[in-house]
C-alpha cells in the first residue's frame, strides 16, 4: 500500500494531495493513509503534510526500497512479489528458502551481502549501498537440462537495462559475466531445484557493481564498478526496473516458443569471445580452443585442439583469455 501512495504522490509532484482523496482511491480509511504516509516520511521520504491541503512528495535524492522500486515497477508479473532487505547473507540462499511458498517471478534485493557468493564456490563482494544484490524465483514448466538457458536470459536482459541506463557498451563473457573495459562488472549466479517429475524452482543471483569507488586488492586486476568505469554515480533502482522489465520480456518469449534467439541474438553481438581463442578449464584440466559461434541453444560453439568444432556446455566449466581474465 505504501507503493501506490507513494506512486500517487509521484504523479502529483510538488502538488498537495488531500488525505480523503488518497483514502477514496485506494479504498482504506484516512488513518490508515496518515500510517502510511509516516511510514514513508520514516524512510527518508520528503513529505510535507499540510491540515486542510494534504500531502505532497517534495523533491529528495533517490530512495532504494521496495515501496520505491514497486511504486515505478512495470512489468507485468516479474517482481510483484518483491522482499527487499536491509541486509542479508545471499539473496539466492534467502529467496530458496521462500521458494516453495513463494510465487514465480518473486524477487529479493539486499542493500547488503554478508556471505554472497558466485559460481563454483567463489565469494562475491557485496558492501552495503554500493551495487545491485538480487535473485529471482522462478517456476517453469521446462525440462532441468533447459534451465540453464535462463543464465543467458538474465545477461541479455542486464546488458540492455545498464545500457538504457548509461552511455556505455557491456559486453557477455559466456555464460554469466558482463564485462566493462575487460573487467567483470557483474555475475549471475543460476541455482535450482529438480525431482524425476520436473523442476520445482530456478533462482537466478545477479550481483551488478554498480557505485563502488574502488575494489578489495585482489581484484583490481578484474573487476570493476560502472561509477569506476564512468566516473558518476548511476541509479540502481534504474538498473534493477529496467532488468525486471527486459527480463521479463525476453523469458517470457522463451517459455512461450520455447526460443532462445531473441536472447543470443544480443549475446552474440555482445560477445567479448567470439573469434578469440581462450583457455576452457574444467575439472579434467585446461585447453585452449578458438571461439566459433554461440549456437541455437546457447552452447558455445569453438574449434578444438583437433581442429573440429566442439559445443560446450553449461556447468562447472569456466572461460578465460590466454593470459589473464579476458585475454
Amino acid at each position: 500500500m505504501k507503493s501506490k501512495i507513494l506512486n500517487i504522490l509521484k504523479v502529483n509532484e510538488n502538488e498537495f494531495v488531500s488525505g480523503a482523496q488518497i483514502s477514496e482511491a485506494l479504498h482504506i480509511s484516512r488513518q490508515a493513509v496518515s500510517k502510511h504516509i509516516n511510514n514513508l516520511k520514516k524512510q527518508g521520504y520528503h513529505i510535507e503534510s499540510v491540515s486542510r491541503k494534504g500531502h505532497r512528495l517534495l523533491e529528495s535524492t533517490e530512495m532504494y526500497n521496495q515501496s520505491e522500486l514497486l511504486s515505478e515497477l512495470s512489468t507485468q508479473s516479474m517482481g510483484r512479489e518483491l522482499v527487499f532487505l536491509e541486509t542479508v547473507g545471499s539473496t539466492n540462499d534467502y529467496a530458496k528458502r521462500l521458494a516453495m511458498a513463494g510465487t514465480d517471478k518473486m524477487v529479493v534485493i539486499s542493500d547488503e551481502q554478508t556471505s554472497g557468493k558466485g559460481r563454483l564456490g567463489r565469494n562475491w563482494t557485496s558492501e552495503k549501498g554500493t551495487g545491485v544484490w538480487m535473485s529471482v524465483v522462478l517456476k517453469p514448466d521446462i525440462e532441468p537440462s533447459e534451465a540453464p538457458k535462463i543464465t543467458q536470459i538474465a545477461a541479455a536482459a542486464m546488458i540492455q537495462a545498464i545500457e538504457k541506463e548509461v552511455n556505455v557498451e557491456i559486453q557477455v563473457k559466456w555464460p554469466n559475466d558482463l564485462i566493462l573495459n575487460k573487467k567483470k562488472v557483474c555475475g549471475i549466479l543460476t541455482e535450482m531445484s529438480a525431482e524425476l517429475g520436473g523442476i520445482n524452482y530456478v533462482i537466478v543471483g545477479l550481483g551488478v557493481n554498480v557505485n563502488q569507488t574502488s575494489m578489495p586488492e585482489e581484484l583490481i586486476d578484474k573487476a570493476t564498478s560502472l561509477k569506476m568505469g564512468l566516473d558518476k554515480t548511476i541509479s540502481r533502482k534504474s538498473i534493477v526496473l529496467n532488468f525486471l522489465e527486459m527480463f521479463e520480456y525476453l523469458y517470457d518469449d522463451f517459455i512461450e516458443t520455447r526460443s532462445l534467439m531473441k536472447t543470443i541474438d544480443i549475446c552474440k553481438k555482445k560477445s567479448i569471445l567470439l573469434g578469440k581463442t581462450v583457455r576452457i578449464i574444467t575439472k579434467a584440466g585446461t585447453r585452449i580452443v578458438q571461439v566459433n559461434d554461440i549456437n541455437e541453444d546457447g552452447h558455445l560453439m569453438v574449434i578444438n585442439e583437433d581442429g573440429k568444432e566442439e559445443a560446450i556446455f553449461y556447468g562447472e566449466v569456466s572461460v578465460r583469455g590466454l593470459y589473464d581474465y579476458i585475454d
